[in-house]
């Protein structure tokens, strides 16, 4: 919209005729009044064609003001009803397409009626005729507005000289009026409303009340100035702009806007119940800001920083009402098994409602993927009945993730921990980190060390956080971790955390978990029913085992989640569809069988041994292949092997040749041959001791040309006195064996207790040996024995011992038989 310039008054020339219907230009922030010229500059198209074909009829336009100029192009109902017309005395154009006009006022009018919008606005309108005749009382009040103007015009400094003499020589009371109000610095409505004023006598009055009152605003400035100037200094020049300003404002009757500001964030400070602490920061930060000008650059910073001190749940808590009863019940809902992780929930429950504020756990979940530790975390929060909140650690490598960063920078927000706590909107909600194992560290700090202060809960009463700059108590908050493993975790902060490990199913428990919650979840997904689709267990079952290769169920989810895809498909096509999924018409589905059981492809082989290994995923079988050829007694180790697990095999290859008469090995057999040892899946990096007793089995059948049972997984360190020692996975290394077809599983004798935590169904299925020489593994592995065994080998049918027979007696996964599983969402 075009803006108004400068006004300058200009004598009436003689009168021209009004039309009827004229072009209506609106103005934005200016009036036009009858007699004064003003320029204009116009860039809007549809503008700047109606001046181009004024300019080319009779130059008149009606100029009307605009009553909201936030719009972009205004209607009818948008104008005031009152304008000038106005006749174009001069017009220059600019290479921006945009058009100068100096326009000058001829009469009021009035907007009667619109006569077309396109390609401009148009409007029908009628002349309002004046009376301008001098009276005695018109006289008066045309020299009182000639004497207050001219003092207005000494007083300021935005009004030229040339005004008081113009003034004193204009004879129409009407025209006075005009003049005078076109050139005060008033807002838009006054204006108007004096231009809407047709009366002369009026006219005028209106104007001395808006002199009278703008002189004594200046008067009080004036009165201002006065009063402080002798409490004012060269540092006192924004204290005496306020000053003035709260007195202006207390004069006119109106509300410092940051004064009430501030009341308003005092009083927020209040309901906060902050500590002392940042109870006192918080109002000396609000003192500063009450003392700031709007416009300078630190008072956005100190509202932002104070918005973060009051929306923090300093004193607000949920979930205070305990009922360990109803929290075990809802544990058993979503969750089945996990017992040790339950009665651990079930223990903070109980003490803290025993004691008050008690110091939250820290607990880590630690598992592979897809067995349920985030969804565990959301029911521990729905069991103590509180908030939830989730923060994903991996790939952080910013310590200021979780420290947030200092204010002096640019955009500065607190951490993350912080910012959890805000959403939450409570100081005890249940907060997960996700991946705490994925962690990493550069230049910009360790997140690692950051959060020491967080999970330690003898330090996190006082978290401080760089943006804060005071302490906020994180000790009612229950943090738990998760990982998928346990090593990449710095030892100082893995000794802040009580870990309790989430193995991977067994196909019983895949099953009860496809059944009870992933089937009916993906019904739901897919807007299917029952009745269009039915999972038989042997379907479910064979998708288990030939479809998905994994510890959890992530992939068991997506495979059936596709099954459900195709049937809505069909159903959506309009087929009549009624599918019982059955094993034989799986594949139908999900096209073949994805995996398959490599033990049951094989035979018994010389130089391959079938190993076990615990990673990120979970527990998987691992072959050890050794090949001998002609040579210089050299060793070759490929697959991508670690250090520790090159080291083994080196081991493996001294125990070997150290019995190369009881092996029954010709003296010079080492010494002309080279012996290379491979580990397929050359892809993924191996590292560990725990391949050691395969190396040596491999290894040994290799010299002497016994072949290695297929059937047999092994797993353990060895030394080079002979003896096989204890390893760690247990659980996820049975489970691997037990999905791959294994029979019999080779273990440490010290790794008997750890079959307590092996589901039963596995313990029935699976034959293990307990050894504690490798002559005793060699005798369990080897299809027929080369060595003497000092001691028999101990399988399953011996009875354990004591400690481990009771062990295995009383543990849950015997006494529930395995039969619940655990539900992953």
């Amino acid at each position: 919209m075009p803006k108004g310039g400068q006004k300058t008054a200009a004598e009436p020339r003689e009168v021209i005729e009004i039309p009827a219907e004229l072009p209506a230009l609106p103005v934005t922030d200016t009036v036009v009044f009858p007699y004064m010229m003003l320029p204009l500059v116009i860039s809007d198209k549809k503008l700047v064609r109606m001046a181009d074909e004024s300019l080319a009829t009779n130059k008149i336009i009606a100029i009307f003001a605009r009553k909201y100029p936030e719009g972009e192009e205004p209607a009818a109902e948008d104008l005031y009803s009152v304008g000038t017309a106005s006749t174009i005395l001069k017009m220059l154009r600019f290479p921006d397409n945009s058009m100068r006009l100096l326009v000058q006022g001829i009469g009021r009018v009035k907007l009667e009626s619109v006569v077309q919008t396109e390609p401009y606005l148009k409007v029908r309108l009628s002349a309002i005729t004046e009376d301008n005749r001098k009276t005695e009382e018109t006289s008066a009040l045309m020299k009182n507005v000639t004497n207050l103007f001219q003092k207005l015009v000494e007083s300021v400094s935005y009004l030229p000289e040339e005004l008081k003499v113009l003034s004193m020589n204009i004879e129409e009371p009407g025209r006075l009026a005009d003049i005078v109000a076109s050139n005060l610095n008033v807002e838009v409505a006054r204006k108007q409303e004096i231009l809407e004023t047709v009366d002369a006598k009026e006219r005028l009055q209106k104007v001395a009340v808006i002199l009278a009152r703008e002189l004594e605003l200046l008067e009080i400035g004036q009165k201002i100035q006065s009063d402080v100037k002798t409490e004012m200094d060269r540092g006192q020049r924004e204290y005496y702009l306020r000053q003035q300003l709260k007195a202006i404002q207390k004069e006119l009757g109106e509300v410092d806007e940051r004064t009430q500001e501030a009341d308003e964030l005092r009083e927020k400070i209040k309901k906060a119940q902050m500590p002392h602490e940042a109870e006192e920061a918080a109002l000396k930060e609000v003192e500063r800001l009450s003392k700031m000008a709007v416009a300078a650059a630190e008072y956005t910073v100190s509202r932002t920083y104070l918005d973060w001190l009051v929306s923090l749940p300093w004193s607000v808590s949920s979930g205070e009402e305990i009922n360990v009863g109803e929290a075990a019940k809802i544990l058993e809902e979503d969750h089945h098994d996990l017992e040790k992780v339950k009665e651990r929930i079930l223990e903070y429950l109980a003490v803290r409602k025993l004691k008050k504020n008690p110091k939250g756990p820290i607990l880590c979940l630690v598992g592979p993927p897809g067995v349920g530790k985030t969804s565990l975390g959301m029911s521990i929060a729905r069991a103590l009945g509180r908030k939830f909140v989730r923060m994903s650690l991996g790939g952080m490598r910013d310590e200021a993730e979780i420290r947030g960063h200092r204010r002096t920078y640019i955009g500065a927000l607190p951490g993350r921990i912080i910012q959890g706590m805000r959403k939450a909107e409570s100081n005890n909600p249940v907060f997960m980190l996700d991946e705490v194992d994925k962690i990493g560290a550069d230049f910009r700090g360790d997140p690692a060390a950051a959060l020491l202060e967080v999970l330690d809960p003898e330090q996190n009463f006082s978290f401080s956080d760089h943006y804060l700059s005071v302490a906020f108590d994180l000790s009612k908050v229950v943090f738990i971790t998760t990982a998928n493993l346990l090593d990449p975790i710095p030892t100082v902060l893995r000794d802040r955390m009580e870990v309790l490990e989430l193995p991977g199913y067994t196909r019983e428990e895949k099953l009860i978990i496809a059944k009870k919650y992933l089937v009916p979840r993906q019904y739901e997904e897919n807007g299917i029913s029952q009745e269009s689709l039915v999972f038989k267990d042997d379907a479910v079952r064979e998708i288990i085992s030939n479809y998905t290769m994994e510890a959890g169920v992530r992939n068991l989810e997506r495979e059936i989640a596709t099954v459900c895809r195709k049937v809505a498909r069909q159903i959506a096509e309009g087929k009549d569809t009624s599918v019982s999924l059955t094993a034989k018409n799986l594949s139908d589905f999900l096209g073949p069988e994805k995996f398959f059981s490599e033990i049951a492809q094989r035979n018994d082989e010389v130089g391959v041994a079938t190993g076990l290994a615990w990673t990120a995923m979970g527990g998987e079988i691992m072959f050890v292949e050794a090949q001998k050829m002609k040579g210089g007694k050299s060793l070759s180790l490929t697959g991508n092997l670690g250090e520790v697990m090159k080291e083994s095999a080196q081991a493996a290859l001294s125990y070997v040749r150290s019995l190369s008469k009881e092996l029954g090995v010709k003296e010079n057999f080492f010494d002309a041959t080279d012996i290379h040892i491979h580990v397929p899946a050359g892809s993924i990096p191996k590292d560990g001791p725990s391949a050691g007793v395969a190396m040596v089995t491999c290894l040994a059948s290799l010299v002497t040309g016994i072949p290695v049972k297929h059937d047999v997984a092994m797993t353990g360190e060895i030394t080079l006195r002979g003896r096989v020692l204890p390893i760690g996975g247990v659980r996820q290394k049975v489970l691997a064996a037990h999905r791959a077809g294994i029979k019999t599983v080779v273990l440490p004798r010290k790794n008997e207790k750890d079959l307590v935590e092996v589901p039963e169904e596995v313990r029935k299925e699976i034959k293990f040996v307990f050894v504690e020489r490798i002559d005793e593994m060699l005798s369990a592995t080897l299809s027929s024995p080369v060595l003497k065994p000092t001691e028999a080998a101990v399988s399953r049918d011996r009875a354990p011992s004591r400690g481990v027979a009771q062990a295995l007696r009383t543990s849950p996964d015997v006494k529930k038989q395995h039969s619940r599983a655990r539900k992953n969402t």
